[in-house]
């Protein structure tokens, strides 16, 4: 019996000493039988205690790489997807496979309809500058024809007195009035006598 009470004592101080040199150890060391954080809000809490800057820093990028969602204030979580700029709401806080499916698909639809509205935007361009170009045409030709309308077209000076020796047209202003002038200057001299010249004496 001795040596049972011995062998007893022996894995009692055993025990005891195990469980002091547990205790003794630092707290850092002794984070093996926490529980592992559930989402991404406990894991970031986690990183906030890290000892330094860049432990936080590096602890922060390991809670995004783990976790996609972020817990929502009423409950459940969302997820953001920043290629579509919009989040949807998951069950956990990281999409299932049929969600991812659902996100997924309406990433395609977001494709579609982002082509869908660049092509109507080309389509909308292409129209105002065929606009702009035919009314650049329209004012062009309305500002050709106000210039040709402008321009004075030469005109033919009247001819005051026919030239010597050119061909008349008869019964015209121009030819008959040398004609007239010279007449009357003729029955001018043949009635009036020439006041300064002297009588002959016989």
């Amino acid at each position: 019996m001795s040596d049972v009470d011995a062998s007893r004592r022996a894995a009692a101080l055993l025990v005891a000493a195990a469980g002091l040199f547990l205790l003794t150890l630092p707290h850092a060391h002794a984070q093996w039988w926490k529980r592992a954080p559930v989402d991404f809000e406990e894991c970031a809490d986690a990183a906030e205690k890290s000892a330094s800057k860049a432990e936080k820093t590096a602890a922060l990028a390991d809670c995004n790489a783990k976790f996609a969602g972020r817990r929502k204030a009423g409950g459940g979580y969302t997820y953001y997807d920043f290629l579509q700029d919009r989040s949807f709401d998951i069950a956990g806080p990281n999409p299932t496979p049929e969600e991812q499916k659902k996100i997924d698909e309406a990433y395609t639809a977001y494709l579609a309809d982002q082509r869908r509205s660049n092509e109507a935007a080309q389509a909308t361009a292409r129209q105002q500058r065929e606009q702009q170009e035919q009314q650049a045409q329209q004012l062009q030709q309305v500002a050709l024809r106000t210039e040709v309308e402008r321009v004075p077209v030469p005109v033919e000076r009247p001819k005051a007195l026919r030239q010597k020796g050119a061909p008349c047209t008869k019964g015209s202003f121009s030819c008959e009035w040398p004609r007239l002038s010279e007449g009357l200057s003729e029955l001018k001299k043949l009635f009036s006598p020439t006041p300064n010249k002297p009588a002959k004496k016989s």
